[in-house]
């Protein structure tokens, strides 16, 4: 269902671009999926988090999902303990392989200390769709 939801998300910012008469380009389709899908983290929406990692249809396992949840809670948890928690980021650049179906996001993240770090956020397509690999 939170599959749904994210590919509705991000159809609906694509729709946005394209109804203002500019052709989205790659890197701009991974950065919004990228964006929404760490605003989901942020937001406390681990569910739908995990639904934007690309995984095989194959690994169906509710227990391996909620493994996934456990650890996105985890990783907040530890990032409040450590640098007084994420409190917001931004996409600071894209790498985009059009002919592999991958790219790499490199998000700003800025803690509750004003500190800053960047970080990689992998990403593949599949099907149309931009997930976190």
């Amino acid at each position: 269902m939170n599959r749904i939801l994210n590919a509705i998300a991000i159809s609906l910012t694509l729709v946005c671009v394209v109804a203002c008469g500019k052709k989205a380009t790659p890197e701009e389709l991974v950065a919004e999926a990228a964006s929404v899908y760490y605003g989901y983290l942020l937001q406390g929406n681990y569910s739908a988090f995990v639904d934007g990692c690309y995984r095989s249809d194959t690994i169906s396992c509710e227990d391996y999902k909620l493994q996934l949840i456990d650890n996105a809670k985890m990783f907040l948890w530890e990032q409040e303990k450590k640098n007084g928690g994420i409190k917001s980021f931004q996409v600071s650049s894209v790498e985009v392989d059009t002919a592999a179906h991958t790219a790499n996001v490199f998000l700003e993240l800025t803690y509750g200390e004003a500190d800053k770090e960047q970080v990689l956020l992998p990403m593949v397509e599949h099907n149309g769709l931009w997930y976190m690999r």
